[in-house]
């Protein structure tokens, strides 16, 4: 159990003394290109997913199933 509790003191020391914590508009300017990559990729599966119903819609419609 020693182990275990030496294991939980480093860890906490590690994190309170040793980690670089981000400030605040640190933090809010990562969330927001965070959020902005996110709506990208959204758009760009979006278009793929659009692109791709289209195109087999077209090659259905002309081999007539």
């Amino acid at each position: 159990m020693s182990k275990f509790g030496n294991y939980i003191q480093a860890a906490y020391d590690e994190l309170v003394h040793k980690v670089n914590w981000p400030t605040w508009s640190e933090l809010q300017q990562t969330t927001l290109i965070v959020l902005a990559a996110l709506a990208l990729i959204t758009v760009l599966i979006l278009g793929m997913d659009v692109s791709s119903d289209v195109v087999l819609r077209f090659i259905y419609n002309i081999l007539g199933k």
